[in-house]
């Protein structure tokens, strides 16, 4: 079976694209009414919240192992998420990569983006709500 996930690969985006990507992008979260109160009341500290999400982006598309966390359990101890926001996230991802300019970018990180929300959404689903059965991110209408 083929892997659905791209190699990471140092060579096809630079550092300054994924440090844009990621501003770019959260720069659209915060504004966003369903996006911005969350993001705006668990981020403590912006500057170190950047640091660890273009560390992380890095890693997901270059293979650079700078970053260190846990995104499942971060996700799971947020309340009240549910799979519209999941979507929204991804919809607002997917509109960053497309002005970003690069299409092999811009393919590279939505297929990861489209995974990792499916893997949040799904493990989220399985601790909140552990005696029903998870119901899959629907990311194509994202």
């Amino acid at each position: 079976m083929q892997n659905p996930i791209p190699e990471p690969n140092l060579s096809l985006y630079s550092e300054e694209e994924i440090s844009r990507l990621v501003h770019d992008f959260y720069a659209k979260a915060r504004k966003d009414p369903d996006l911005g109160p969350i993001f705006e009341e668990h981020v403590i500290d912006w500057d170190a919240h950047f640091v660890q999400m273009t560390n992380f982006w890095s890693a997901q598309l270059r293979g650079t192992s700078r970053f260190r966390g846990a995104p499942m359990p971060k996700h799971i101890a947020l309340p009240e998420l549910n799979a519209d926001l999941f979507r929204r996230w991804l919809h607002l991802f997917r509109e960053t990569t497309q002005e970003i300019g690069n299409p092999g970018l811009k393919r590279h990180a939505d297929t990861v983006a489209g995974f990792i929300a499916g893997r949040l959404w799904m493990g989220y689903q399985m601790s909140h709500f552990p005696q029903q059965q998870p119901i899959e991110l629907d990311i194509e209408t994202a």
